[in-house]
């Protein structure tokens, strides 16, 4: 498993450099393109997608690019909401996840990408709609049906929103992307087909190896702090051993209660959890002391980030969350 998943890393960093896909800021603060199609994606993981999938034909712009920016709470500017408006197309998450953008659609004619309309558990999924209006009403159905608000993040409840760790989600939203870009622009559908062709294979290749890993480690314990690694924990066949309401309040920001605090530390020092799966960006008291208790039992722990990292790609950076699981499985 180590090897096919390294292998399939140093493909994706090579395809990565033949391409040509690095990011260069432009004078209007986005990345990469020239004159070209101008995308807005509300994070970097979709305008990492966005730039090699588009080429030299877009500009792009991500609102959020720094670990320090929570798309949970993001306040957007009068900036953010001139570039929206001037965007051809515009790349949102949704689920609740940064709901900021559904303020700067009003009056934007872009075409706009949902990726969480193309997860199979998404609450009445139908696919993707052309029209913008009609993905911020079945949105906001969504939310008003099941979601509970918590200081800014309308959370669907039962659904996880980190829909960019599930491969099989992101091969729909690759396609749509190409889809969306070549009516824009007809005479880019060849490079864009090619450069998402290319996408779909490192993807692919991913839902491969987690289902070696499905194969390997199914029904191995584990303990997340968090939902963010939950597609990529259920892909591989693993069992999330962690006491309810932990990552829920972890995820809200609240504190989480003694009791369940108490029945977390329980389950690291049983060793029910062979890995301990956290996210990077978030995190207070509680987390840091499971963590600390996991440490001390031996018990490896994985990071995981919601956003991209400087100069990474978002097939170098999928390829490597799944790599560092493999590892600590494996230790």
């Amino acid at each position: 498993m180590k090897k096919s998943v390294a292998a399939l890393a140093l493909v994706s960093a090579s395809a990565l450099v033949l391409a040509g896909c690095s990011t260069t800021p432009s004078a209007e603060g986005g990345t990469g393109g020239t004159d070209g199609l101008t995308v807005v994606a509300t994070t970097n993981v979709y305008g990492s997608l966005a730039e090699q999938i588009g080429g030299d034909r877009v500009s792009v712009t991500s609102i959020i690019e720094s670990a320090s920016q929570d798309p949970h709470s993001y306040e957007a500017s009068a900036r953010d909401r001139l570039t929206v408006q001037e965007a051809d197309l515009v790349i949102e998450n949704g689920g609740g996840y940064d709901s900021f953008i559904e303020d700067l659609l009003e009056g934007s004619d872009a075409a706009t990408i949902t990726a969480v309309e193309f997860a199979h558990d998404y609450p009445g999924n139908e696919g993707h709609e052309e029209d913008a209006e009609a993905h911020a009403h079945e949105e906001e159905h969504a939310e008003e049906e099941h979601g509970d608000e918590h200081e800014g993040h309308d959370h669907i409840e039962g659904f996880n929103e980190h829909v960019w760790f599930d491969p099989h989600t992101m091969v729909h939203v690759v396609e749509d992307i190409a889809a969306e870009l070549t009516a824009l622009d007809p005479d880019g559908e060849a490079d864009f087909a090619a450069a998402a062709d290319d996408i779909i294979a490192d993807l692919e290749g991913y839902e491969a190896d987690l289902a070696e890993l499905n194969t390997q480690y199914a029904g191995t314990g584990v303990f997340i702090t968090e939902p963010l690694p939950g597609y990529i924990a259920e892909a591989a066949g693993l069992t999330d051993v962690t006491p309810e309401g932990f990552a829920e309040a972890v995820e809200e920001g609240t504190d989480v209660s003694p009791a369940t605090l108490l029945a977390a530390i329980e389950v690291i020092q049983a060793g029910d959890a062979s890995v301990l799966l956290t996210n990077a960006q978030t995190g207070g008291a509680e987390t840091t002391r499971v963590e600390e208790t996991a440490e001390a039992a031996g018990i490896p722990v994985v990071a995981f980030t919601e956003l991209l990292e400087d100069g990474s790609s978002y097939s170098e950076w999928m390829a490597d969350a799944i790599q560092n699981l493999a590892d600590a499985l494996a230790s």
